[in-house]
């Protein structure tokens, strides 16, 4: 069988063979993750700085290039993706992991981070907005529903928090975390409520189940951060529910063994990073025997895990795989489809065929 003609592209523009979807930003937001968490660690372990700083350097570039590579691909696809309801939740990482980065420069060059900050934490808060509004006019399908709808407005609010407050903006900081957890309570149940009363999420959405130990974890990261690092009730109540979902993803650990490896796998970098730093926090304001060894442990783990992650997408980039085929337009190649003509798959599978 002869290969599809795919139509000449103009200079700049993505290849019309090929497709980088959204979740993808994932990648530049886990490396942040992994740069937070040797971050806080230098007070424990006395590693240097430099080490966290270059895991910063090189999650600034893969941000850059995911960003450059799929504003190539053009406006029409930016909006089918911010109006897709299972893809668009993934569009406002690129604005987070601009605050993460913001915030790790404001060390360096305090007012150009600090302004930059408040340029990413705006663009996340409107996006989210947007979006919110989008899928109450959408006729949206319950099975499209995954644990990436956390990402606008949960990690969004919350991540801001965190950095708002890294850079004094206190008062910013703390009208963010009440969106970020106003948000969580908001949308928590319905996830779970999908999750438990209907069909499994596809293979390819299974990952996104690790955002699910996220919200309370990042909380808590932000929640230290507006308060010097109080322990107190309501940190003792975010740290018991982040155990819980801790355990969660414990119990998940066979499903996530039978996954073939994906692109979208980058979802459990940032959730177990941000877990990372959160335990992290909580060691430095409890000062338990043995801290040093936990946080070795914490920031091997995390680091282990993202580097795998990494190696695999280089390997996948190596041969021409990390991008997914399609016939132009963002559309599947259908030679890739396995589902019989008589069954029309949901918005959710048929999606992330691309990924």
């Amino acid at each position: 069988m002869t290969e599809p003609v795919h139509p000449p592209q103009s200079r700049g523009q993505f290849p019309a063979h090929r497709r980088l979807p959204p979740n993808l930003f994932g990648m530049a937001f886990g490396l942040c993750g992994l740069a937070e968490v040797w971050s806080v660690a230098t007070k424990t372990l006395g590693t240097p700085v430099a080490v966290a700083n270059s895991i910063y350097v090189v999650a600034g570039a893969v941000w850059v290039a995911v960003a450059a590579l799929y504003l190539a691909q053009g406006c029409r696809q930016w909006i089918e993706d911010l109006r897709h309801p299972v893809l668009a939740p993934f569009v406002p990482v690129v604005f987070i992991s601009g605050m993460l980065l913001s915030a790790a420069l404001s060390r360096y060059s305090f007012g150009a981070g600090r302004a930059l900050v408040l340029v990413f934490l705006v663009s996340t808060v409107v996006l989210g907005g947007w979006m919110t509004g989008q899928w109450i006019v959408e006729d949206l399908d319950l099975e499209s529903l995954h644990p990436g709808y956390f990402l606008p407005t949960v990690a969004g609010g919350l991540v801001g928090a965190d950095c708002a407050a890294q850079v004094h903006l206190h008062a910013v900081a703390e009208t963010s975390f009440g969106i970020g957890v106003v948000s969580w309570l908001l949308l928590g149940s319905m996830i779970l409520n999908r999750l438990f009363f209907r069909k499994s999420l596809p293979a390819a959405l299974t990952p996104t189940l690790a955002i699910e130990l996220a919200p309370p974890v990042v909380a808590g990261v932000a929640y230290f951060a507006l308060t010097g690092g109080a322990v107190n009730t309501v940190s003792r109540v975010l740290g018991g529910y982040a155990v819980v979902m801790a355990l969660v993803q414990l119990r998940l650990v066979p499903t996530y063994c039978r996954l073939s490896f994906s692109p979208g796998f980058w979802a459990f970098t940032f959730s177990y990073a941000a877990a990372a730093v959160d335990g992290v926090l909580w060691v430095l304001a409890e000062h338990p025997p043995g801290a040093t060894a936990y946080v070795a442990v914490l920031a091997a783990a995390v680091t282990v895990l993202v580097g795998f992650i990494a190696i695999r997408s280089a390997l996948l980039l190596a041969r021409g795989q990390l991008f997914p085929r399609t016939t132009g337009a963002g559309d599947v190649d259908q030679s890739r489809l396995s589902e019989s003509q008589e069954r029309s798959p949901s918005d959710s599978e048929r999606a992330y065929e691309v990924v």
